[in-house]
């Protein structure tokens, strides 16, 4: 079964069986459309030569994860970890120029500190590291528009490769982060894919606790307290209850509403920018796929 299908029919089946976790079919027509899908240009090195843009777009989405591990960042002031850790990157790429393949597979967690402006010392960064070093190896002697082209122009061939090649990325039932990478590199203008309206959105744990805010996902009362406690949430049959009942919800909600599911992602991402959403804890889970 293809990596999309895989996704799409595994979350059925959780979101099914779940007994923490359940979909509210009639909150789920309250949905709006939102801004469409866009890269910040000052979080993203967006302006250069397509292979620098596309160096930096792989190396990024390469530790887009740690959320579990957000609060105990060094954040900039008003932006969240992602963001904060996107726009010190950008900074780096822009003053020295995106690692190369060579340089990311020496890298340790003190370099990649101080690029990001963050406590060497870290769990984080040395997980970063090592996800660094893991998409230097898979690059090898290829450029990053190499890796691209080997996807033959489908974005769900290359968030398989990406699963295949790299530990960080094989996010089994979920995908998110190689699904994300096409996904990234086409809004960043340096890749084209017949098939990006397969991806499925990228289950993480804001997109979860937008729908749950909105009624459209609703949690057992332990486990609902749970979270609004800000206790971290063990990786397990909980947080993956969560994870997969917003990836099911989303494609119904997506059928209903006939846009993409990766366009509801951002829809939905978005709007869990805004102040209310901010304000409750969502779920918390020290994990490097999300």
């Amino acid at each position: 079964m293809a990596l999309c299908d895989d996704v799409r029919s595994g979350c059925a089946e959780l979101a099914a069986a779940a007994r923490w976790v359940s979909i509210d079919a009639r909150a789920l027509r309250a949905v709006e459309p939102g801004r469409d899908p866009a890269l910040d240009p000052e979080e993203h090195l967006l302006e250069g030569p397509p292979e620098e843009v596309s160096l930096f777009t792989l190396i990024l989405d390469s530790i887009n994860f740690g959320s579990g591990w957000f609060p105990t960042l060094r954040k900039r002031t008003g932006i969240s970890g992602y963001r904060t850790v996107a726009t010190a990157l950008a900074e780096h790429a822009r003053a020295e120029g995106p690692w190369s393949a060579a340089e990311l597979r020496t890298l340790e967690g003190a370099t990649v500190a101080r690029a990001l402006g963050q406590d060497p010392g870290h769990e984080l960064m040395a997980l970063y590291a090592r996800a660094l070093r893991d998409l230097g190896s898979f690059m090898g002697e290829r450029s990053a528009l190499d890796v691209i082209a080997a996807a033959d122009g489908s974005a769900e061939r290359l968030a398989e490769q990406l699963a295949a090649g790299m530990p960080f990325f094989d996010d089994r039932g979920f995908y998110k982060r190689a699904q994300i990478v096409p996904s990234d590199l086409a809004l960043a203008g340096v890749a084209e894919f017949s098939d990006l309206d397969r991806l499925t959105i990228f289950a993480d744990n804001l997109v979860p606790h937008v729908l749950r805010m909105d009624g459209a996902l609703r949690y057992d009362p332990a486990l609902a307290a749970h979270i609004d406690a800000g206790e971290l949430l063990p990786p397990g049959e909980q947080e993956r209850e969560i994870r997969a009942c917003a990836v099911h919800a989303c494609e119904l909600i997506a059928v209903r509403m006939g846009a993409p599911a990766r366009t509801l992602d951002a829809w939905l991402w978005n709007r869990g920018q805004q102040p209310r959403y901010k304000a409750v804890p969502r779920h918390r889970t020290r994990t490097v796929f999300y």
